[in-house]
């Protein structure tokens, strides 16, 4: 692929992405994650807590909405994990308090994927019974298995990282804080990457290669690093959830989710519209079927 090239598959993954109507989408994905976040706070937090400590874990969480959402929003999250922590109840309510909190943290993914087949103009085929359901719903939850691994050695990298930070602070000529702020950057940009890739190659059911999904993971990785800077500085200047006074926070994350959700798609878009120039159609998996969308 020449470099000219990479204009035209932007220029056609925006026309793909606007004719699909994102602000809808996008506001159905975050609908659906106001019910997921517990459930995947649950499910995550206890995966990577069982190597670095649940305190630690809330802790980078908590950091990390503050950063982006302020510390409203932080605070909300903080009840959040600290009400499923002490949380109580019999055997019973606790077996199906873990089923209703895997379906709700599952919902998110199973929206994320009717979108993306709508993307690579694909359509599942009905299936009777309710083993499909189960597969679909287990299938998300390896997906978030693999999301809490890609935190996991986040973790790890973070702390190697802030233990950088620490001979930073004592260094006159500037050189190790240079190096620090371009590995930071680096590897956030490389983790989320990774991550968008992966959602690319297993969430739709299209028979898409590894060699489709890393520029297309790449480039989202990109817009989703700027985009999140940008909400970060709107939200710390505007205060839109002001207006909203105790609803305030759900709005943000709403907000958030929404216009993370858009540059998802856009990526998604990008991704096939460079899969389908270079390899030609993308085909459908063996459980769906290609979609002819109106004109």
């Amino acid at each position: 692929m020449k470099i000219k090239e990479i204009g035209s598959l932007f220029k056609s993954a925006y026309k793909e992405w606007n004719e699909k109507d994102p602000f809808r989408q996008s506001a159905v994905i975050a609908y659906y994650a106001i019910f997921s976040i517990p459930g995947l706070l649950v499910l995550i937090i206890s995966v990577t807590g069982f190597f670095f400590g649940n305190e630690t874990v809330n802790s980078n969480i908590i950091t990390e909405v503050s950063k982006t959402l302020g510390e409203a929003t932080g605070k909300q999250i903080k009840e959040i994990l600290e009400n499923l922590n002490h949380s109580k109840s019999t055997v019973l309510g606790s077996i199906i308090g873990g089923i209703v909190l895997l379906v709700g943290a599952t919902g998110v993914f199973v929206e994320l994927q009717k979108t993306l087949n709508i993307i690579w103009k694909v359509k599942v085929v009905p299936q009777k019974g309710i083993w499909p359901v189960l597969k679909a719903r287990l299938f998300s939850f390896g997906l978030i298995l693999a999301i809490a691994f890609l935190l996991l050695v986040s973790l790890v990298v973070s702390t190697a990282i802030a233990a950088m930070g620490n001979l930073v602070n004592s260094d006159d000529s500037g050189i190790l804080s240079f190096i620090y702020n371009i590995l930071n950057i680096v590897f956030s940009l490389a983790i989320i990457s990774v991550l968008f890739a992966i959602m690319f190659k297993f969430l739709p059911d299209a028979k898409i290669k590894w060699k489709h999904v890393w520029l297309g993971g790449l480039v989202t990785g990109i817009l989703f690093t700027l985009g999140k800077t940008a909400l970060a500085f709107y939200f710390g200047k505007a205060q839109p959830a002001s207006t909203y006074g105790a609803a305030g926070s759900i709005i943000l994350i709403l907000l958030w989710v929404s216009y993370s959700s858009m540059i998802m798609f856009f990526g998604a878009e990008f991704t096939a519209a460079f899969a389908n120039k270079y390899s030609g159609i993308v085909p459908p998996s063996e459980i769906a079927k290609k979609r002819y969308l109106r004109k």
